[in-house]
C-alpha cells in the first residue's frame, strides 16, 4: 500500500503502474528515503512496521493520500501524462530504497530465526525484481524463488493447491514438464504449429516458416533493424511477468522504441 500510494502520488495508476516507479528509480537520487522511513512508517529492526495512517486516505476515500502527504513532499499529486521532472525521479528512487530497506530487514530476520537456506516469496512486493536481487546478493539465503503470479491473482493458485494437497490428499499430483523450469508458471493455453498455420491462413496473413535454429538469428536481425517482435512460444505464462512464452521484444538502444 505504501508503494501504491507513491505510485498514485506520482501520477500513475494504482495496481498497474508500480513497475513504472521501479523503472524510474535508477534515474533519481533517494533523497526522500529517510523522510519516508521516519514519517510514513514505524519500522522495527526485524522489518515489521506500521504505516502512520494520518498521511493516507485509501481506507476511507477513492484517493490514496491526503493533504499531509502533499505537504510532506512539497507538492500536490502529479497530473497523469504530464512531463516528469527530477523530483519525480528522486521520489521514485526514494520509495524504492525505502521498500528495499524493509524487505532486507525482513529477510535477514527470517534467516536468523529459521536458519533456512532457501526463501520463497509471494505477494505483490515480490514482483519488485530489484529488491529481490538485493535479497539474493545481500542476505544469507542461497536460493530465492518467486511465485510467478506473486500478486493477488496468485492467491487463486494457492487455494487450488491447498484443496489438491490438504482436502483431496493428492500430494503427488503431476506437475507441468518441458520448458517450464519453475514447474508451475506455464499454465495457460498452447497451440500446435498446424493450428497456428490454419489461423494465419484463415485471415489471409502472409507467413514464413523457419527452423528452430533460424529463429534466434532472424529475431536479432529484426530487432537490430528497429522492428518490434511478438514472441509466441508454448503455453502462456500465469502471472504479470513475461517469462519467455508471450513477450513483446524491442531494441532498448533506440530512444524512439517506446513511442513505436
Amino acid at each position: 500500500m505504501l508503494y501504491s500510494a507513491m505510485t498514485y502520488y506520482l501520477g500513475f495508476k494504482v495496481n498497474s503502474g508500480e513497475y513504472k516507479i521501479m523503472g524510474l528509480a535508477p534515474y533519481g537520487v533517494p533523497c526522500y528515503a529517510n523522510l519516508i522511513l521516519e514519517k510514513l512508517m514505524d519500522l522495527k529492526d526485524d522489518g515489521s512496521f506500521q504505516l502512520k495512517m494520518e498521511y493516507f486516505s485509501f481506507p476511507y476515500a477513492s484517493v490514496m493520500v491526503n493533504e499531509r502527504f502533499d505537504e510532506l513532499f512539497g507538492g500536490a499529486v502529479r497530473k497523469p501524462e504530464t512531463w516528469l521532472t527530477q523530483r519525480e525521479f528522486d521520489l521514485a528512487a526514494s520509495i524504492q530504497k525505502a521498500v528495499e530497506t524493509v524487505v532486507l530487514r525482513m529477510a535477514n530476520h527470517l534467516h536468523a530465526t529459521t536458519q533456512h537456506k532457501r526463501l520463497c516469496l509471494a505477494g505483490g512486493v515480490a514482483l519488485n525484481c530489484v529488491a529481490n536481487g538485493r535479497v539474493l546478493r545481500e542476505t544469507p539465503f542461497q536460493d530465492v524463488w518467486v511465485q510467478p503470479a506473486a500478486g493477488d491473482a496468485g492467491g487463486a493458485l494457492g487455494v487450488a493447491y491447498y484443496i489438491q494437497h490438504e482436502v483431496l490428499g493428492q500430494r503427488s499430483a503431476p506437475r507441468p514438464k518441458g520448458r517450464d523450469a519453475m514447474r508451475g508458471s506455464l499454465l495457460g493455453p498452447s497451440y500446435t504449429e498446424s493450428e497456428i498455420e490454419k489461423e494465419l491462413e484463415s485471415r489471409s496473413l502472409p507467413y514464413k516458416k523457419l527452423s528452430g535454429g533460424e529463429i534466434p538469428e532472424k529475431t536479432a536481425e529484426l530487432l537490430a533493424g528497429g522492428m518490434i517482435v511478438g514472441w509466441f512460444q508454448g503455453a502462456m505464462e500465469f502471472g504479470p511477468r513475461a517469462l519467455g512464452a508471450r513477450s513483446i521484444l524491442g531494441d532498448p538502444r533506440s530512444a524512439d522504441m517506446q513511442k513505436n
